[in-house]
């Protein structure tokens, strides 16, 4: 099988069976999200995508979807939908109390649900983003090549917008039903939301800093303040001088860039960033901690810890092992069904 493409469900299966979820509550800010719109910043076009991609990918494989299927990306609790159909849906990322007809249902699980089901999340209590999978995926419009809200440009998902009460989302047809059975991962694929210490490579632009405030940099605390968003985290902690300047001629934004502004204070650049900008970058936060910036929220506090690119694409490349281990694990627990 080839698990980076194709569904851990039988190809006759596609296509038929109706599933939809109605949403009662909508909670604070609720998308739809894949991995991502790529190919379009020479554009201008931001890639926009799961905050937390490890948790969207992994939502998707342990109901047996392709990895990089269309999700629910929840922003804090306060969301409620309604099942209309029966299959298998999962969650991960944060814990945010959620429960299925007042059931508990723990992130990093999957479970199977029937028309009427009525599936809460509740309360706060450990990270800040979860995602919701739902066996076919979520089905809105390509746009191009991706499934994800763009909020700011107004495209892609359900309308181009965040999900609003009474709208009826659609879900990946499937031609009979077949029990799955439910899948809860070992501990051994669960990442660590309670770190606070993230991994960065240093640059493009760490030559316009002295080897002190650098340090300063790195050994500081910063928290993260009420300006943060899709976009971006503005921190709050010691200020970084520059030494040459804040600004440079625009140029390209990665996701996990760090802008030092002329007031000193940090800016994580993530999903919804823009394509280029012209202020200096200290230092990139690593792929694979990414989604450990995801779950902060306001009044977090983070260190930053400087790693080399070699090491970066080292734990890229782990963190990938660790996906396509999961995916044989999940098929494996299928088998024996």
């Amino acid at each position: 099988m080839n698990t980076g493409s194709r569904d851990i469900l039988n190809k006759e299966m596609v296509n038929g069976l109706d599933k939809k979820i109605i949403i009662e509550n909508p909670g604070m800010l609720t998308t739809v999200q894949d991995k991502g719109r790529f190919g379009f910043q020479r554009f201008g076009m931001p890639v926009a995508g799961a905050m937390d991609a490890f948790a969207m990918q992994t939502a998707n494989v342990i109901v047996g979807n392709n990895r990089n299927e269309a999700v629910i990306e929840i922003t804090f609790p306060g969301f409620a939908l309604t099942f209309s159909g029966k299959g298998y849906a999962g969650i991960t990322g944060a814990d945010l109390g959620a429960s299925l007809n007042g059931r508990e249902i723990k992130p990093w699980q999957s479970f199977e649900f029937r028309t009427g089901d009525r599936l809460v999340f509740a309360s706060l209590k450990k990270g800040s983003r979860a995602y919701l999978a739902i066996v076919g995926g979520i089905d809105v419009p390509l746009v191009m090549g991706s499934r994800s809200t763009y909020l700011r440009g107004k495209i892609g998902g359900f309308e181009g917008r965040k999900l609003l009460k009474g709208d009826i989302l659609l879900c990946g047809k499937t031609e009979q039903y077949r029990a799955l059975g439910t899948i809860s991962l070992p501990e051994e694929f669960i990442p660590d939301y309670g770190k606070r210490e993230v991994r960065v490579v240093l640059g493009p632009q760490d030559d316009c800093f002295t080897k002190e405030e650098i340090d300063k940099f790195l050994s500081s605390t910063y928290k993260v303040t009420n300006q943060n968003d899709r976009m971006g985290y503005r921190l709050e902690g010691p200020l970084i001088k520059h030494s040459m300047g804040p600004d440079i001629i625009s140029d390209g934004i990665a996701p996990g860039a760090i802008q030092i502004p002329g007031h000193g204070q940090p800016i994580i650049m993530l999903a919804d960033r823009q394509t280029t900008g012209g202020y200096t970058k200290l230092a990139n936060v690593i792929s694979v901690d990414l989604s450990l910036i995801a779950q902060l929220m306001y009044g977090d506090s983070v260190k930053f810890k400087k790693v080399s690119l070699e090491e970066a694409q080292r734990l890229y490349i782990e963190q990938e092992g660790c996906l396509l281990k999961m995916i044989k694990y999940v098929e494996d627990e299928f088998r024996k069904i």
